[in-house]
């Protein structure tokens, strides 16, 4: 197989998405992937990034290309999960304490720090709307999470959040409360449980 297809195999793989580090990882030259660039007509669309002129531009799966150390947390996860009536109007992601998101913040990217021990507590994978798998929080940790920030929240989106999630789908209870007790909500879990499951 030639360089141009393994490097064509790797862009259909990632849906019309593929980058400098997915080439230079396979031994590719840096030279020679941007004659593939140039010989694609691929667009950069971010540092290192790029898109076939067929693919779909995908705001939250550039970003997770551009930086795997992210997460995406409490909106943008609710949005992911199906929690969300409407779009949120910032993306929000959440990283470990110590990370230098001040990029994040430039871009108007909503950033939540959270100590290492619970960074990884609740990490799953989404679909995007275009089809592109990026990470996120499952249910009970994004709730969780929900509940935590209440005092910054839309009233709306809080409370379609938990009648969401209460009402719709399916509950991993043991989870949820496991997620409540790291996240310091446990009491608060608790009350909503008896209010929607008695």
């Amino acid at each position: 197989m030639t360089k141009f297809k393994q490097l064509d195999s790797v862009l259909e793989q990632g849906n019309g998405y593929i980058t400098t580090r997915a080439a230079t990882e396979m031994g590719i030259s840096k030279p020679y992937f941007a004659e593939y660039v140039r010989s694609r007509e691929l667009e950069r669309v971010a540092h290192g990034v790029y898109q076939s002129p067929d693919a779909w531009p995908d705001d939250l799966y550039i970003l997770h290309l551009r930086n795997s150390n992210i997460i995406f947390s409490h909106q943008s996860a609710l949005s992911l999960h199906g929690m969300m009536e409407r779009e949120p109007n910032r993306i929000c992601v959440t990283v470990k304490q110590g990370y230098n998101a001040t990029h994040l913040r430039r871009q108007n990217i909503s950033v939540h720090s959270v100590s290492p021990d619970i960074f990884t507590l609740g990490l799953t994978t989404a679909t995007t709307t275009f089809g592109n798998t990026v990470p996120v929080y499952d249910r009970e940790r994004t709730l969780c999470d929900v509940i935590r920030q209440r005092g910054t929240m839309d009233v709306q989106i809080y409370q379609t959040a938990i009648r969401e999630y209460m009402l719709h789908g399916d509950k991993n209870l043991e989870h949820l409360i496991q997620c409540s007790r790291a996240l310091k909500v446990e009491d608060d879990v608790r009350r909503y449980l008896e209010v929607f499951l008695v």
